[in-house]
């Protein structure tokens, strides 16, 4: 908007349909950042999910998931992991068009799944800025940061209280 286009607000819907039309143009307007990608044609990205880590690699390829040296059928055997490892690139539309491979420690299954998914969304986000907005908007790129609540002292768990004795 130049000093020319000035907008009268006379309720606080008109203002925010101003600055929704304003963020608008000004989302339109930028660059895409430059895909980083190494000289291997790869790219990389670190996910993280409760206290698991995950490395990822991806480039161009058949669709091909490898997550510590296993192939994701052995590795993650329940459907549903796969699944969740499969969703960034429903929402991109990229499925099949990628192969990843991965590097997996801590947690447990669910945890590492959740990592894998996040560092497959990092790197498509490098590999290829324009995916940022949908992936963004399927809630992919923040990282989950729920973990398990430590443990009180004078709790039996977390929050849990030892059975009360009145006598």
């Amino acid at each position: 908007m130049t000093d020319q286009d000035t907008v009268v607000a006379t309720s606080l819907e008109d203002l925010k349909a101003a600055m929704e039309d304003q963020g608008a143009e000004a989302a339109q307007d930028m660059p895409l950042p430059d895909p980083k990608i190494d000289e291997h044609g790869r790219s990389y990205a670190t996910g993280k999910r409760k206290n698991s880590i995950a490395r990822v690699w991806i480039k161009p390829g058949s669709g091909k998931i490898i997550v510590n040296g296993r192939d994701q059928e052995v590795y993650f055997a329940r459907p549903v992991l796969r699944l969740v490892i499969a969703q960034a690139f429903q929402v991109a539309d990229r499925v099949d068009s990628y192969d990843v491979m991965a590097t997996v420690k801590g947690g447990g299954l669910s945890g590492q799944a959740g990592a894998v998914r996040h560092g497959i969304t990092k790197a498509l986000t490098y590999y290829e800025p324009a995916l940022r907005r949908p992936l963004k908007a399927a809630g992919f790129i923040t990282r989950d940061s729920r973990v398990v609540e430590r443990k009180k002292y004078g709790k039996a768990k977390a929050r849990k209280s030892f059975q009360f004795s009145k006598r």
